[in-house]
Formats: structure tokens, sequence, C-alpha cells
């Protein structure tokens, strides 16, 4: 991915879609952020399938997963994601 300079705030109001299924994942919640080399490690999106025993109510995104951010949204490789939180 090019490397461009976002705010975050911007970057939370963009929605999150895998490119692969064109699924909407979400908005994003909040980031993990390597401090001593300032860059995003993975962004955490809510769990949109979340029950009474789940207590995984957060899907993480590892930043490497990003393929491109537009201009209202972020297109992500998430097949394995969306797998995993079917289950």
């Amino acid at each position: 991915m090019e490397e461009s300079m976002y705010a975050i705030n911007s970057l939370k109001s963009m929605e999150v879609i895998d490119v692969n299924s064109g699924t909407k994942l979400g908005y994003i919640k909040d980031f993990k952020i390597d401090c001593d080399g300032y860059k995003i490690i993975s962004i955490l999106l809510p769990n949109q399938n979340v029950s009474w025993f789940n207590r995984n109510n957060i899907i993480e995104i590892p930043w490497s997963k990003v393929v491109k951010i537009g201009v209202d949204v972020i297109l992500v490789e998430g097949e394995e994601i969306i797998e995993n939180n079917k289950e």
C-alpha cells in the first residue's frame, strides 16, 4: 500500500469492507499502535455477531491486511476474519 497521511478521526469514520466478498465489516472502534515505530499494528472493529455467550466482541485486523484507503471506505483482505467470526 502506498504511503499516505490520514487523521485518526477521519479513519474512524470510514467503513471497513472486505475486498474479496464485499462484506461490510463495520467502522473502526480503536487501533493498536506501535508507539516506538509510530505505526498502526492493527485496527479493531466491534463484532457484529454478539451473543450472550460470545465474549469475543472485538475483531482485530492486522494493518498488513489493509489493501486500500479510499475517500470514505477502507478495503481489507478479510476472508479468514469473516470465517473465524462465524464460528
